[in-house]
């Protein structure tokens, strides 16, 4: 991927941002970031995604009016707008690719906040040409950081717990859940792993666990209770975020690993280690080159 920052410097910088500065992106930062999402690596479940970078026009917003919180965002220019079809894997695939331009966006100096809807009927559908098998999960925000943010953004993320992330014991464990993985076990993997532990997540929720097996990485997602039938998930017909949120952590650790040398591939192939409740089922692995 064609990074001139550290890519750990690039996730360390990043946050969620809801105010911008009523300006246009410059012409080149749009066709620098245009190129990249037109070179973007296939993604790693093999589903086939698009993803455009529109003008933010009033109907975007309005668009945008009934997602919670997300409902405050205020001077974006732009938006990131991706489809995919709903296909096995296919949410862990957007969320990893989505994840790639926004950190590309954030090195060019833009500021970004991922919005989680549905979408299939608004204004984004038409400008990405939304076929009758698609659906767009989610979208981005993007422009200038605001000089000064609003009270109620440092609000908002005090609510969302933004800035907390979970210790490493709960998230990484050793060979089966009962054992938690410490840094010196991690070894090279350290990095990658912290960087994973500073992904995004939808509500902050973190929802990814990771269990070290030799030279693989067993990634499994932690459901929380009830999230996907609460009623206001069943109101907005939203995408399987926590889904997303695995592709977003998949994206930073294969990113940070490859930027030390680390090679490796992404396999799907359950190894059957026990789970620790109802709510934790597999999702992937990364299978490390000895």
């Amino acid at each position: 991927m064609k990074f001139s920052t550290d890519i750990t410097e690039i996730i360390q910088s990043r946050f969620s941002c809801r105010t911008y500065q009523r300006m246009q992106i410059d012409t080149n930062t749009v066709h620098e970031l245009t190129d990249f999402i037109a070179s973007l690596p296939s993604a790693p479940l093999g589903n086939l995604t698009k993803f455009e970078l529109v003008s933010a026009t009033e109907e975007d917003n309005k668009a945008l009016r009934g997602l919670d919180t997300y409902g405050f965002i205020k001077g974006a220019t732009a938006y990131i707008v991706g489809a995919i079809t709903d296909d096995e894997r296919g949410l862990e695939d957007f969320g990893y690719q989505m994840e790639l331009i926004i950190l590309k966006a954030t090195e060019l100096g833009l500021g970004t906040c991922w919005l989680g809807g549905t979408f299939t009927k608004s204004s984004f559908a038409k400008k990405i040409d939304l076929s009758s098998d698609e659906i767009i999960p989610a979208v981005t925000s993007l422009g200038y950081i605001a000089e000064q943010p609003r009270w109620v953004d440092g609000k908002i993320r005090e609510a969302a717990g933004s800035d907390q992330r979970f210790l490493w014991e709960k998230l990484f464990s050793h060979s089966n859940f009962g054992s938690p993985l410490t840094k010196d076990a991690a070894g090279e993997y350290a990095v990658p792993l912290e960087m994973l532990r500073l992904a995004p997540s939808a509500s902050n929720r973190q929802p990814w666990r990771i269990v070290k097996d030799r030279n693989s990485w067993h990634f499994y997602l932690r459901r929380s209770r009830n999230y996907r039938t609460s009623k206001y998930a069943k109101m907005l017909k939203m995408a399987d975020l926590q889904r997303i949120d695995m592709g977003i952590a998949m994206s930073h650790f294969e990113l940070s690993a490859r930027e030390l040398g680390l090679q490796g591939e992404w396999q799907n192939e359950d190894p059957g280690i026990t789970l620790p409740g109802e709510f934790v089922e597999y999702s992937v692995s990364w299978v490390g080159s000895v």
